[in-house]
């Protein structure tokens, strides 16, 4: 899917949010996720608020494809609120949202913010009933002795709407803030990750979950890493992988025991000879991600991007430097030299075409494949 050379050239399609000179923070985008066939893309903000846009038909049929897509439903997901029990300010940012494969014609999604997972269903209605016995079209009753007929009710056309529903809450299970979600291959179990636990719900049970990483020691002073992130496989439901501030990535089998505190596999790469405290933060691995067919995995650190072959532990088969000027300059770099206005946090790759969506502040960009 590659333009000439092998390399894809990159086009602007088009963007969403207003364009103002003073950005309000709950309008921030904090995560953003295609779903499985790329029709849909749904966003989340600070404020708790999901935006789901689905692709523009048109823009299918050109060659390449365009990314363009509009607004296709929008719905408050989480609310702040506050812990009595805890002292504690709950945000309603959302930290992630994850798609299940489509089964019907509804969607479903999960969205989590930092305590709680919610399971979202979204469809749409084109039909609405009339022709009842005893009350209007408008639900007024009828008076019953001005009922003189029997009708069948029947089907009518209405304006196409979109509707969101929470189906279960996945709560109380985190006492950290949650920083993954994920869908198991099985499309019936989930897990969500804190910095020190990860747990596996079952998404027909909201009230249980079953704890399988607990890195949380006896004495917290003892503490030298938190997990960053957590990732199913996409093919073997029993294996999952998660990172670590310390640049690790371990990946367990739930097969082999119901609490994986002893990983399967640990990938890591060589140890730098010069390590020094500021190469054990930019280490920290802030996401990992396995490829489709789960033959290979991906890692973020602060300046690298690192690909691992899932039969090599020892080292990475490839690495991609995001910054090399930033690293050259490490020693050089101070806090307030850093323009923190114009930011990319979040990008979100179609899972079948060369098209990119990049969250910058309250604006969304896409990027599709330039024509030759």
């Amino acid at each position: 899917m590659a333009g000439g050379g092998g390399i894809p050239q990159w086009c602007f399609s088009q963007v969403k949010g207003t364009l103002e000179d003073e950005i309000h923070d709950e309008d921030i985008i904090s995560c953003m996720e295609f779903d499985h066939d790329g029709e849909l893309l749904a966003t989340g903000d600070k404020s708790g608020r999901v935006v789901i846009f689905q692709r523009d038909p048109q823009s299918k049929t050109h060659k390449p494809p365009r990314g363009e897509y509009n607004v296709y439903s929008t719905f408050q997901s989480h609310t702040a609120r506050f812990d009595s029990l805890k002292s504690l300010d709950i945000e309603a940012k959302i930290n992630k949202i994850r798609w299940l494969k489509r089964k019907n014609a509804a969607h479903f999604l999960l969205s989590t913010n930092d305590k709680t997972v919610k399971l979202w269903k979204v469809s749409e209605r084109d039909k609405r009933e009339v022709g009842f016995n005893t009350r209007e079209d408008s639900g007024v009753l009828r008076d019953y002795s001005s009922i003189t007929s029997l009708k069948v009710p029947r089907w009518a056309p209405m304006r196409l709407t979109v509707n969101a529903c929470p189906r279960r809450k996945f709560r109380n299970a985190h006492v950290y803030h949650i920083n993954s979600i994920s869908v198991n291959s099985d499309q019936e179990t989930f897990l969500s990750a804190d910095d020190l636990r990860i747990n596996l719900w079952h998404l027909e049970v909201n009230d249980k979950s079953f704890n399988i990483v607990d890195i949380k020691p006896s004495n917290m002073e003892e503490l030298t890493e938190v997990i960053t992130a957590a990732e199913f496989h996409p093919t073997e439901c029993n294996l999952f992988v998660y990172s670590s501030s310390k640049g690790t990535i371990r990946l367990c089998d739930m097969r082999q025991a119901a609490l994986c505190d002893k990983h399967a596999k640990m990938f890591e790469g060589p140890e730098d000879p010069s390590r020094s405290f500021f190469s054990e933060i930019i280490s920290s691995i802030s996401d990992v991600k396995f490829s489709n067919s789960g033959r290979y995995m991906i890692s973020r650190d602060y300046l690298s991007v690192n690909v691992w072959d899932m039969k090599m532990e020892s080292r990475p088969i490839e690495t991609y430097q995001v910054s090399p000027q930033t690293r050259r300059k490490k020693d050089e770099i101070a806090v307030d030299c850093l323009d923190y206005n114009k930011k990319i946090l979040h990008t979100a790759w179609h899972p079948h075409e060369n098209t990119i969506a990049v969250a910058a502040t309250n604006q969304l960009y896409i990027f599709h494949e330039k024509d030759f």
